[in-house]
């Protein structure tokens, strides 16, 4: 069964709870592993999510150290540490998407804004698609692609789920030129492009070449907003070898700048429309 939240998220909620509570009861983190006859380390490793699991006892010892002591408050917590335990549909996949799972912070993601410059962005792509881009890498034995083309399209239940996730996408125009695979291939890809845009969660906007520079002539980047009670934003940017997330403010607040700044360079979403339209008359009539 699909588990509709993220557990790092909850882990980081609760983790952040408790290390709120030890300092709201004038704790240094030696001073509560002494009065629970723990190491420091121990305190440490939760507080830092080092420890992804928290058991009901250890919490409550805790929760009664720092008089944490409303009901439904420790329901609360206890409920987000039974959460934290459980594995995502993600973690059959961790070769493919590596030990932070970028699906675990989309699972829970309010907004999404990316910004790709090269191809159509992972969470719009189609299976012929997506199976043809990684046939260009370096992944082009028959199992490992199959299992990258599967682990994607997984991803894109967030954008169809009750409450879905609000997807604002940037893409270059390059993005739309580029021919993956077959002219079929991407006359696929770029009606199903068209078919997405016009949902009312998703707003697709393409910065043409007559644009010339711009902001994010850089890296492609996602920035993950989450719902105000259970985490800050987050950037993640995917490298040739591994997922690299931003998490410090000043970081995120950079990237964010970028992406209003690209955002008002862009086409609007209406003449995207039309501009990815015809590229695809184009492609077709070829």
């Amino acid at each position: 069964m699909r588990i509709p939240y993220s557990p790092t998220l909850r882990l980081r909620r609760l983790t952040a709870e408790l290390k709120q509570g030890r300092e709201r009861s004038n704790l240094t983190v030696a001073q509560a592993g002494k009065a629970l006859g723990w190491t420091a380390s121990k305190i440490s490793k939760i507080e830092t999510t080092e420890t992804r699991r928290i058991t009901p006892g250890d919490l409550d010892k805790m929760l009664d150290l720092y008089k944490i002591n409303d009901h439904a408050k420790r329901e609360a917590l206890h409920a987000l540490a039974k959460d934290a335990k459980q594995r995502g549909w993600w973690s059959k996949y961790r070769e493919v998407f590596g030990d932070e799972a970028l699906p675990d912070f989309e699972a829970e993601a309010s907004v999404i804004r990316c910004f790709e410059g090269l191809v159509i962005p992972g969470l719009l792509q189609t299976p012929a698609y997506a199976e043809a881009l990684f046939q260009g890498g370096r992944y082009t034995g028959t199992e490992e692609v199959a299992k990258r083309v599967d682990a994607r399209m997984n991803r894109r239940e967030i954008l169809s789920r009750f409450n879905p996730v609000h997807l604002r996408v940037v893409m270059d125009e390059a993005a739309l030129q580029r021919i993956i695979g077959t002219r079929a291939i991407m006359a696929e890809q770029l009606r199903h492009l068209l078919y997405m845009a016009k949902l009312p969660n998703i707003d697709v906007q393409v910065l043409p070449f007559t644009a010339g520079s711009h902001a994010a002539l850089v890296a492609p980047f996602s920035i993950l907003d989450f719902p105000e009670h259970l985490a800050p934003s987050i950037v993640h940017v995917d490298t040739v070898t591994d997922s690299v997330f931003f998490e410090q403010p000043k970081d995120v607040a950079r990237y964010s700048a970028t992406f209003g700044d690209i955002q008002g360079t862009a086409l609007s979403t209406t003449q995207s429309a039309r501009f990815i339209t015809d590229v695809l008359t184009s492609l077709e009539s070829d």
